[in-house]
């Protein structure tokens, strides 16, 4: 079967058989060929980012020092994420797990992420730094976060950011 569609091609295929210009450019399974380089090789991708966690392809981030700070957890953030980089306003987003699919998409597009070891408490360091980009951006963004022992911190970042004025909530709907 021939495809365009990498995300698809990705999710129905045994083996892949990349083809550039006349040429095979990489032959394997998906868990081999769809791989950040490879792809951004074989796309001549020098603008933006394959992101191999969702089989699609990011547009660059947006340079500059971050005037938004996203609170998000859970994938809640991914349409915040790339509405403010289709806007071109450069965002710091945090405190994400690195095991959240925010955070997988934040890497690649945020200019900062304030991130913690997966199923750990907030440490002071992650909470402060956090803080910080909360204090010098002009907006905070607020998901729906589920709130849970190991980041009932958040909670205080929320408290803080409405008590300065800042607080945006975003809901999916």
């Amino acid at each position: 079967m021939s495809l365009h569609e990498i995300d698809l091609a990705q999710k129905i295929s045994d083996k892949i058989m990349c083809v550039k210009g006349e040429t095979i450019f990489h032959y394997g399974v998906p868990e081999e060929v769809f791989g950040e380089q490879i792809i951004r090789d074989l796309y001549e991708i020098d603008n933006g980012y394959f992101d191999p966690c969702f089989g699609s392809i990011e547009l660059p981030r947006v340079e500059g020092t971050p005037d938004v700070f996203v609170l998000s957890a859970c994938g809640m953030g991914i349409p915040v994420f790339r509405r403010l980089q289709k806007e071109g306003i450069p965002f710091a987003a945090g405190i994400l797990y690195r095991n959240d699919m925010d955070y997988q998409l934040a890497r690649l597009l945020a200019v900062e992420v304030v991130e913690e070891e997966p199923f750990c408490e907030i440490s002071n360091a992650a909470y402060e730094r956090a803080a910080v980009w909360l204090r010098r951006c002009s907006r905070v963004i607020c998901t729906e976060i589920p709130i849970r022992s190991c980041n009932k911190r958040m909670e205080d970042l929320m408290e803080e950011a409405k008590r300065l004025g800042k607080l945006e909530r975003w809901s999916a709907q």
